[in-house]
């Protein structure tokens, strides 16, 4: 492709992704909070959550005392989703965040996600069971189907009984929305979002990288807006390499993604240095211009060939509970 014909396809996909239906709605629920951090619709679940959310695998990585105070610190300064899964650490993820939310008042202050890794109706429920106990709480606001990274987890999820299970769960009081997730290819996405049933959230990687491969902006985003499916984004920094790597500052990561109708991007907070970086991105934010998010794809894209930095949609990546699940 031409390099000017190349930009302009890239300002005009820009312009499309802005002007699908609801695109800018999402976007204008953002309000400002009292502690500072702003917050935006989940989709159509009704509730607010902080723009940026706190990755439940990295917080797995400190030392216990450490991981709960930043915890802690990251409800007082208004960063109140919390993100995290059944898999993650082995479950050790799941149980320092049960320990600092179950501090006097903490959990009731958090918007709090966790996944399920099984497909099937035994396996889902065990794995309920499990994150409860561990995260010391008797409800899940947001509970995800985690890495649907294959063609055939959509048919899996259906078939074998874990939607079943989770349409129990929820009206059992356990589980209050129901979504995904998923990291290898928009496909999987899209076939999720075409079965009969309203999910009401998709996490996906969300970054500069993304838009010239097997991209989730170009092809989910713009579906999810259009079911008012809200967009949890993740992998901001493509796993650190736009910074480290590549050389583009994560701050205009951060706010490259948060300037797409996305209501929350999950970010991997190992630190009270990330912590304060992450809210200092968040508090005032203000989308970037077009201009400025066609420079930052043009600053990426001959970086992008193939997914060359985005291992995850290109590599054997991810869970072995999954890969085993699949027979690999």
């Amino acid at each position: 492709m031409h390099e000017s014909t190349r930009r302009e396809f890239l300002r005009n996909s820009l312009a499309a992704l802005a002007a699908a239906p609801c695109a800018a709605s999402v976007l204008a629920t953002q309000q400002d909070s009292p502690n500072g951090v702003p917050t935006r619709l989940l989709g159509r679940t009704g509730e607010r959550v902080s723009i940026v959310g706190l990755g439940g695998y990295h917080i797995g990585g400190p030392e216990e005392r450490e991981a709960v105070a930043i915890m802690h610190e990251a409800i007082e300064e208004g960063l109140r989703f919390f993100d995290n899964s059944w898999d993650y650490r082995n479950g050790a993820s799941e149980e320092v965040m049960g320990k600092a939310l179950a501090a006097s008042g903490k959990r009731a202050k958090v918007f709090l996600m966790t996944k399920v890794c099984a497909r099937d109706y035994e396996g889902a429920r065990q794995q309920l069971d499990d994150s409860l106990r561990r995260l010391r709480t008797d409800m899940i606001d947001l509970w995800q189907f985690h890495e649907i990274n294959w063609d055939v987890d959509p048919d899996w999820v259906f078939d074998r009984g874990g939607l079943k299970f989770a349409l129990e769960a929820q009206q059992a009081g356990k589980v209050r929305f129901i979504g995904f997730t998923g990291h290898k290819d928009p496909a999987h996405h899209l076939k999720m979002l075409g079965k009969p049933f309203d999910w009401y959230t998709a996490q996906m990687p969300i970054n500069v990288l993304d838009a010239h491969y097997r991209s989730f902006q170009q092809r989910v985003v713009p579906e999810c807006v259009r079911k008012q499916v809200g967009v949890i984004g993740m992998k901001a920094l493509a796993g650190g390499k736009l910074p480290s790597d590549l050389q583009i500052p994560a701050e205009l990561c951060r706010r490259f993604a948060l300037s797409l109708p996305i209501s929350t991007l999950v970010c991997g907070i190992t630190s009270r240095k990330d912590l304060q970086q992450d809210l200092a991105v968040a508090r005032g934010f203000q989308p970037l211009s077009a201009d400025d998010m066609t420079a930052a794809l043009n600053q990426s894209q001959p970086s992008s060939a193939e997914g060359k930095y985005e291992i995850y949609k290109t590599t054997r990546y991810g869970s072995d509970f999954h890969f085993k699940q699949h027979g690999e």
